[in-house]
């Protein structure tokens, strides 16, 4: 199959298959919507970017990072002409509460940006050095390379880092976390050998994306539209969470070493899901004190389509039986988080009454069992592709809300421990 054939089919499952994305209208002052877990966790709902010029255009995609007790974030909102955005930096010191003034880098990219929900923006921070991913358009519409922005100032200037590969081959879906030693490490996918799929890509930077290394294949066959998630592990431990290409469920790769060197070590939730066609649902994962690995799986098995849950006590090598979320097939986009207090909150969108909803639930007894799911999105909104982090003052969720007719927004919703904060 050509890369031509490839772009047409990966927009076309794109919108078959995704949610609208987000977009940006959003104020500096907190908007509660009170509301609370079975526990008593008070919910409180943020727009936190309303005034700015950009306000009232689309929100094409977004990531949030919290490192060292600061949530970071990057958006991409549309602009006026097609295929244009403005990349913004924000940043956040009080769990989400209140926000700084955005930073506009994306005069740094190259090209047209191709990030958008699913194949979304990345950021991710070392104390002081912040490093932000996504694409842009190469030769082909919906195809080109990564750019990289880094900043050693704790985001208030950036400066252009280096593609991971050196190359203007397509490089889409990419993820982006940092470990202790302050070393970046990023997955995508790419076809660079032109056989007409996609394969698991990754590399590591020592510097925050101004020179690359170790960039190598992790499977050289995977599905062409999900996305990736890697989660620092134990010590050296990297894990990647992608979906592989036949059958079409969720694998684990690891590597012991740093990125070094890396094994596909399981598949999390083996339903032998054999589809012709991109998903566009990644999966999620986290690790809780215990060294319990965590993870959200999507798949579209006919007999048993929705999201599930599994754990694993033997650091990813097999996995409990999958357990459903949600109370519905609809369950679509996930993510997970393990609070300071070591509470596993997961979270994710699904059809409802009105339009799509985020729900969120919290792992109890010991792993047997989820509270009842909570609506946490408002009413009468299409809310889409959530995203949380655990913060000092509880946890952050983030995703995207549109009314009917009116344009797409990024929404914050701060869960605090202490409702005294």
């Amino acid at each position: 199959m050509s890369n031509m054939s490839v772009s047409m089919l990966r927009r076309m499952f794109r919108f078959v298959f995704l949610f609208a994305a987000a977009a940006l209208t959003a104020c500096a002052q907190s908007s509660a919507r009170p509301g609370n877990l079975h526990d008593g966790t008070e919910i409180t709902v943020v727009y936190p970017l309303k005034s700015y010029p950009f306000a009232g255009q689309n929100l094409l995609s977004f990531d949030i990072y919290q490192d060292q007790g600061v949530v970071h974030g990057l958006l991409a909102v549309a602009t006026a002409k097609p295929k244009q955005s403005f990349i913004l930096y924000v940043r956040s010191d009080d769990g989400g509460l209140t926000w700084s003034e955005p930073v506009e880098i994306g005069h740094f990219a190259k090209a047209t940006v191709e990030s958008g929900a699913g194949n979304d923006v990345q950021i991710a921070a070392s104390g002081k050095a912040l490093l932000a991913i996504w694409q842009i358009t190469g030769e082909l519409p919906g195809m080109g390379p990564l750019q990289a922005v880094y900043s050693l100032d704790g985001g208030k200037t950036w400066s252009p880092g280096a593609n991971p590969t050196a190359s203007d081959v397509d490089q889409s879906h990419p993820e982006l976390v940092a470990d202790q030693a302050g070393r970046f490490h990023l997955a995508w996918l790419d076809d660079r050998d032109e056989n007409g799929h996609q394969g698991v890509r990754y590399a590591r930077s020592s510097n925050a994306g101004r020179h690359w290394e170790l960039a190598q294949t992790v499977d050289e066959s995977s599905c062409s539209c999900c996305w990736n998630r890697l989660l620092m592990g134990a010590e050296q431990q990297v894990n990647l969470l992608y979906r592989d290409m036949e059958p079409r469920d969720m694998a684990l790769a690891q590597s012991a070493d740093a990125g070094k060197n890396w094994q596909r070590i399981a598949t999390v939730g083996e339903f032998n899901w054999v589809f012709d066609g991109c998903p566009h649902n990644g999966g999620a994962m986290a690790v809780s004190d215990l060294r319990v690995l965590h993870s959200l799986v999507w798949t579209g098995l006919e007999t048993k389509a929705g999201l599930y849950y599994l754990q694993s006590a033997d650091n990813g090598k097999s996995w409990s039986q999958p357990l459903p979320m949600g109370g519905t097939a609809l369950a679509f986009h996930s993510d997970m988080a393990v609070l300071a207090d070591n509470r596993l909150l997961a979270i994710w969108d699904a059809m409802g009454p009105d339009g799509t909803i985020v729900a969120i639930s919290e792992l109890l007894d010991g792993g047997q069992r989820w509270s009842s799911a909570r609506q946490i999105s408002g009413a009468g909104v299409s809310a889409t592709f959530p995203r949380i982090v655990s913060t000092p003052f509880g946890g952050l969720a983030a995703w995207a809300e549109q009314k009917p007719g009116a344009v797409k927004q990024w929404v914050i919703a701060v869960l605090n421990n202490n409702s005294n904060q």
